[in-house]
């Protein structure tokens, strides 16, 4: 079968031989069982070698199914390969909803889980929090089941491929509501001096962009989730010093907003308010780099500003940088483990030359606040530093070895948290 190449941004290069693509359980066990070396392919969206291999590819893409919805218990369980846009189309419809979503909705479940990725909002844990049992189909091809009730569940939820091929999950749901959003542009970087939690608390989930090439937020996304049966009051004209949008906006000043979800004040279904870009919007070639860093969030202002102090040496190779709040948590290696987190994601030009040479001035900045990296973006942090900062990585790495005790599923990227 034809070798799955490159990633969605381009600027990786995959190994692997081949490429299989199940059509049931049975098959994926059987393609596991058989490989030497193996690692699980979704939409391609990690921006570094995480989910490479020089054995066997395997997409799930066709194991892409809702399994059950439990109403009494509200958990709707799927195949690891069903992407948001698909899974949310389809709880909406049956009156459901998830917690939060990431600005894009075209990701797989699975890939999301697997590396904490996340929305913004105070009270919002990272996607992998909604995950209440998980499927795994590990080295051997037999399948192995971790709910909340088992001791490694906190473990075994953010895998980051470590563990074998994620291929059922189950989700908490809750009812359906509508969201309305709006955008505010030019917040200054000094009220959230003073006014960090009240801009962040002003709504169920709040983005700030920026560019870097001032000391402000160029806009403000105020996503704010509505009462069933109450009448939404009108949105302030000012935001903390933010002037409120006449028309909208994309987060990145001077493209098109046709493919952004909508803007001033429409209410509208949480599946189509939450991300940033409309479920039909499928991006093609990315044709930019990310890297994303997380910090605690009681020193998120202190780190803005020292990121500020160097700005000057990165805000022409960026096309935006986004600032979201995320709620602790207890998953081994979630960046928000055990701490209230601040994510600040850089959306870089194609020039990864020029990039890699900034990173480590960025990750210089935020040492003192020990900021924890992205799973799935790009980053220089030397291989003892990401170690010292997800402290549970011996605990994991006694997981991973009694799934994967010759290696099956592990690779270069995984070499730097020595698995």
């Amino acid at each position: 079968m034809t070798t799955i190449r490159r990633n969605w941004a381009g600027n990786y290069t995959y190994h692997a031989q081949q490429v299989e693509v199940p059509e049931s359980i049975e098959q994926l066990q059987s393609i596991v069982a058989a490989s030497a070396s193996v690692k699980v392919v979704g939409t391609r969206h990690s921006f570094n070698g995480i989910a490479d291999t020089t054995g066997t590819h395997i997409s799930l893409e066709k194991l892409n199914r809702v399994l059950s919805l439990d109403r009494v218990n509200r958990q709707v369980t799927v195949e690891g390969g069903i992407r948001y846009g698909e899974l949310c189309q389809y709880l909406h419809e049956q009156g459901y909803a998830l917690h939060n979503l990431a600005s894009l909705p075209h990701i797989t479940v699975a890939g999301a889980c697997a590396t904490a990725t996340h929305g913004s909002g105070d009270r919002n844990g990272n996607l992998s929090t909604a995950v209440a049992a998980l499927e795994i189909v590990q080295a051997d091809g037999q399948k192995v089941v971790y709910t909340r009730e088992h001791p490694d569940f906190v473990g075994a939820v953010v895998g980051i491929g470590a563990l074998g091929v994620v291929s059922q999950l189950t989700l908490d749901v809750e009812p359906a509501f509508e969201m309305r959003q709006h955008v505010y542009d030019r917040l200054p970087l000094a009220e959230l001096a003073g006014n960090f939690d009240a801009i962040y608390g002003a709504a169920y989930s709040v983005s700030l962009f920026t560019d870097w090439r001032s000391a402000s937020f160029n806009q403000v996304w105020v996503k704010e989730r509505l009462e069933e049966g109450s009448e939404p009051k009108p949105a302030p004209a000012t935001f903390f010093g933010a002037q409120l949008a006449a028309s909208p906006r994309h987060p990145v000043e001077g493209c098109g907003t046709e493919n952004c979800s909508e803007q001033l004040g429409a209410p509208g279904p949480w599946h189509e308010r939450m991300p940033h870009f409309r479920m039909a919007f499928t991006p093609s070639a990315g044709e930019e780099l990310q890297s994303e860093y997380y910090v605690p969030r009681h020193a998120a202002y202190e780190a803005l500003c020292a990121l500020e102090k160097i700005s000057s040496r990165f805000a022409e190779l960026l096309f935006v940088s986004e600032v979201r709040t995320i709620a602790a948590d207890e998953l081994w290696l979630s960046p928000c483990r055990k701490q209230d987190s601040v994510a600040v994601h850089f959306t870089w030009k194609p020039m990864w030359k020029e990039v890699r040479e900034v990173l480590p001035l960025i990750e210089e900045a935020l040492a003192p606040f020990e900021a924890r990296p992205h799973w799935g973006k790009l980053f220089t942090m030397a291989p003892a530093d990401v170690q010292r900062r997800f402290v549970m990585l011996p605990a994991f790495k006694e997981l991973v070895l009694s799934h994967d005790p010759q290696g099956k599923f592990r690779n270069d990227f995984l070499s730097i948290l020595d698995l």
